[in-house]
């Protein structure tokens, strides 16, 4: 088999843990070969993650940010205005850091929720990514895919929940959840 290079988008979805874990896994190693890396985070804003001081040591190569407010309440009036115009921000700044040709590898973590609780329109999200530089690896992460991205994927994995500590009434430990 030859070696080919192109940039692939990248989605993992479904309702079990470890979709951002996957996705920093994949941004460190992509990291560790010499690409620089850009991970916007859609929704997360109001808590603090040991990743954020963990990327500090790759000086710029490895840049995340929270573009929200933490959580979100949806469903028809319930959404707050602040967190769509927030989301529209979000995806503004997402869609030119992956058309710039900037950043070899753009994570949209949470974009998938986003789209799902129809505060992002996926229509801009696979134009974006259907005309994005060659070499230009999008990774995106959350619940409920939207079909018209998977489709446009090159690899979609799907998390499952066979259990969780917390059924067992074990809160969010710190280092292995945030």
């Amino acid at each position: 088999m030859t070696e080919s290079r192109k940039g692939l988008i990248l989605i993992n979805t479904g309702p079990g843990k470890g979709k951002t874990t996957a996705a920093m896994g994949t941004a460190l190693r992509a990291v560790g070969n010499g690409l620089k890396v850009l991970m916007l985070q859609f929704l997360k804003g109001s808590w603090h993650y040991g990743e954020l001081d963990a990327v500090d040591a790759f000086n710029g190569n490895f840049v995340i940010k929270q573009m929200g407010r933490g959580f979100v309440k949806i469903g028809g009036a319930e959404t707050d205005p602040e967190d769509i115009r927030m989301v529209e921000e979000a995806w503004e700044e997402a869609r030119k850091a992956i058309l710039s040709g900037e950043w070899d590898m753009v994570v949209l973590d949470e974009i998938n929720y986003a789209i799902s609780y129809g505060m992002l329109d996926p229509t801009k999200v696979a134009e974006t990514l259907q005309h994005r530089p060659e070499m230009v690896h999008v990774v995106l992460t959350g619940r409920n895919a939207h079909p018209s991205l998977v489709e446009i994927a090159d690899t979609v994995t799907e998390m499952r929940e066979v259990k969780h500590a917390y059924q067992k009434g074990i809160l969010a430990q710190r280092g292995v959840e945030y």
